[in-house]
Parts: structure tokens; sequence; C-alpha cells
């Protein structure tokens, strides 16, 4: 969009918006441009955040600094960046304000659901024809649209159905604004059909003569209700062993280096939601507690062997939960994926002769972890754990001791 017509754009919104008395016609005329204003202004952040790679050892925390946002909004307009290089129709119509940030979401998503990159290059393939379509559609519409060709794409290359779907179920779980923790899954028809036969079965065994005092009083929130009672209870007390008691693991924390207000060490019991001290004892009854102390970066204390030498490339468990007590994120600075979604990298790496030791591990997400071996980024751990990043051309960057509290 060139700059006259964006002027053009923002006095006309200006106008209407001063004008109490405008027409419906000239009010809604100032919502298509304030739509045509933000996709353009999406379309240049994302291309500011793609220039700023060029120039910035950690572009995404660099622009979230620049913008006030957070990572994760500067990794999605990364993502943004990479679609749209793969789809430069849609990256005009985005700048002319023909689609919106989130027709161009769907393609990234859609793209990462393929199986493999030639299907995705198969798909941005088929975007470039149909730009026009994703002009007069609606974001579900073209969401819906490019499922459709996705389904094409893989029939071609002759997946069973229920095979793909099998491959493409999820479940993802996390904490609301309200501290619920929320849970949200994707099964293959089959496993769906044996999921709710079982959860049905149980919410009829467990409340087809009582109805717990919680209930709402509208039928369809009720059954919701009970619904998430039933299946809560089914996982908590049958767990995943054919009927043995499924035991929550419990890592907790004493940090020695963070006073808890009444002179004594701070202890974080890993719970993301603050829940009362009496429902606390009778959740850590019921699990296995492992107690880990640290203090400014070191592990004093954590239950296991730590240091397992050559024996074996792969981390235990003792040494993630050691690890864990110690982050709570991806350790390279700015990033926000969970710790335990991360990889553990060994910092002298495994084939130069690195030891599965815990100060030679690492948590790294996944995208930092090809970052640092096709980059070839050069890390080294300090006597508490501060990193020092070397990139190739020369850039260092230093960060002190872990700190829980900082993610």
């Amino acid at each position: 969009m060139e700059v006259g017509v964006v002027v053009e754009h923002v006095q006309q919104v200006a106008a209407v918006r001063g004008d109490h008395a405008a027409a419906a016609g000239d009010v809604e005329g100032a919502l298509r441009s304030v739509s045509r204003l933000q996709a353009w202004l999406t379309s240049s952040r994302t291309a500011l955040t793609k220039q700023l790679a060029a120039h910035a050892t950690f572009p995404e925390q660099t622009a979230a600094d620049c913008t006030r946002g957070s990572t994760h909004d500067a990794i999605r307009d990364h993502e943004r960046a990479d679609t749209l290089q793969h789809t430069p129709a849609m990256a005009d119509a985005l700048d002319d304000g023909n689609v919106t940030a989130g027709h161009v979401d769907a393609i990234t998503t859609t793209a990462r659901n393929l199986d493999n990159d030639a299907q995705r290059a198969e798909l941005f393939d088929c975007v470039e024809g149909l730009v026009d379509v994703a002009a007069i559609a609606t974001v579900s519409q073209w969401r819906r649209r490019l499922g459709m060709e996705a389904n094409k794409i893989r029939r071609g290359d002759g997946m069973d159905r229920l095979g793909r779907q099998r491959r493409d179920s999820r479940v993802r779980t996390w904490v609301d604004n309200e501290g619920m923790w929320r849970l949200d899954g994707r099964f293959d028809p089959v496993t769906g059909a044996r999921l709710a036969a079982r959860l049905d079965a149980a919410t009829q065994a467990l409340f087809a003569e009582e109805t717990p005092d919680t209930c709402p009083s509208d039928p369809i929130e009720k059954q919701r209700h009970l619904r998430a009672l039933a299946l809560a209870r089914t996982i908590c007390d049958h767990g995943a062993g054919g009927g043995r008691p499924g035991r929550p693991e419990f890592v907790v924390v004493v940090d020695a280096s963070t006073p808890d207000g009444a002179g004594g060490p701070s202890v974080d019991w890993g719970i993301p939601v603050e829940i009362p001290h009496r429902v606390l004892a009778d959740l850590i009854d019921d699990g296995t507690v492992h107690a880990v102390v640290v203090r400014n970066g070191v592990v004093l204390h954590a239950p296991g062997t730590l240091d397992l030498g050559r024996t074996t490339r792969l981390a235990s468990r003792a040494q993630r939960r050691a690890l864990r007590a110690l982050y709570t994120t991806c350790a390279i600075p700015g990033c926000s994926v969970h710790y335990d979604r991360c990889k553990l990298h060994h910092i002298i790496w495994w084939r130069h002769g690195g030891r599965t030791d815990l100060d030679n591990l690492l948590p790294v997400c996944t995208r930092h972890h090809t970052r640092i071996h096709k980059d070839r980024w050069h890390l080294t751990l300090g006597p508490h754990r501060e990193l020092s990043i070397h990139t190739p051309n020369g850039t260092i960057h230093n960060t002190g001791p872990p700190s829980r509290a900082a993610a």
C-alpha cells in the first residue's frame, strides 16, 4: 500500500471518529479502513522483524522490547515472515490490506500440520492461486478452504486417512488468566469414539444417583460440568496403567538464595495455580515428592545420580528434575517455551566427547537447539550456570544465573 493511501485511510478514520453524527455507511467505511490499516501494519511489522534478524543475535527479544509485546508475538511475526516468503502474492495482498493477519496465520498452521516439506511446498503453490478467494473470505472460511486443499494434498500421496488422523492426534494444556487449568485435545475418530464411550459410562456411573453441589443449574452446563468431574476422577483414580492408581510427581524447589519473607528459603511446589494449603497437603499425600535444593544457580541437593558421564547420551529423569528446579523455560534469553517442552542440550556436544553430566546440560527449545547446531553457536556455562553465547559474527551475549522468578 502506498504511503499516500495509508494517510488517506488514517484521515478517514480520524474524521469519522470525530463526527458523532456520522452516517452508518461512513462508520462502516471507516471500519474497513481500520482493517486495511491493521493489515498494512502487520505486513510492516513482519517485514521489520525479518530485517532485524540480520542485525540482532536474539531478534525476537529485541522486537519484543521495541513493540512492548512478548517474545511469543515476535516469534509469530517471524513465522508469518517465513510463510509470506513462500507466498509472495499473499504478501502483496496483506500489504495492500486485502487480507488479514488471520489469513496468513491460517496458512502457517495448515502448513505446519502437513507431513513433509514437499506437501508444504504444494500447499504454498496452491495458496498463490487462491489469493482472490482469501480476499473475499472470512478467516474461518479461508481456514476451511485450506483444510480442503490440505486433504487433497494428503490424498495425493496415498496416505491412509485413519493413519493420518492418528498422526494428527494432539493434546495441549495451559493455565488461563483466571487460574483455571485448561485441556484441549483432538483424536482420530476411533480413539475418539472409545474415549467418548468411556467418558459417558464414567459420568453415568458416578452421577446417576447423585448430583454434586458444584453443578450449575443450566442443563447444558450441568452435563459439561459432570463430564469434567468424570474425566478428572477417571484419570486421577485409575491412571494410565490399566486400573493401577496413578501417582503424580511433584518437584519441590527449595531456593536458598531467595528468602520467603520469614527468614527461611522460598519453597516452590511447581503448581501453576494457587490452591489452599489444606488442599495442597491432600494433593501431595497422593503423589511422589522429590525435593531439590538450589542456591544461586547451583543444585545443592537432588535425588538420583546427576552425572552419567559417557554411559548414555540421553539425560535421566533425575537430571531433568534437577534442571527443572533451575529453569522454568528455555535457557536462551527471552525465550518463553516451557521447560517441559525443551530438550537437554550438551554444552560440549556429545559427538565431540561431551559428557551427560549436570554441568554439561542445558534446556533449550527445538527452535534454539536447531540454531545452536545450524548457526554454530558456542555456549559456555560459568560456576553458577552463567550462560555465554558466542556467535560466528563475534557477538557475545552473557546472562546471569538462571532465575525461576524471571520467567
